[in-house]
C-alpha cells in the first residue's frame, strides 16, 4: 500500500492508480464538475487517466460553486 493525501488526510492507495481511477475510488460525485490539483499544480482533464500516482502525492479535489448576487 502506497501512502498518499487526499484533501489533506492520509490514504493508503494501491499502485498503480491514476487520477480518474482515484476520483472513482473517492466516489467523487459529478466529476465533471471538479478540478484537480497533483502536489499543487493543476492536472488536466484530458490526461487524467494518463497521470499516475506516486508514493506521498498530495491531491486535491477542488469543488467550483456558483451563485450569485440577490
Amino acid at each position: 500500500m502506497a501512502k498518499i493525501i487526499v484533501n489533506g488526510e492520509q490514504q493508503d492507495v494501491s499502485l498503480p492508480l491514476n487520477v480518474a481511477q482515484l476520483l472513482q475510488l473517492n466516489q467523487v460525485e459529478q466529476p465533471e464538475r471538479v478540478s484537480v490539483q497533483v502536489n499543487e499544480e493543476f492536472a488536466e482533464r484530458g490526461d487524467w487517466e494518463k497521470i499516475q500516482i506516486k508514493e506521498g502525492d498530495e491531491v486535491d479535489f477542488l469543488y467550483f460553486m456558483g451563485g450569485g448576487a440577490r
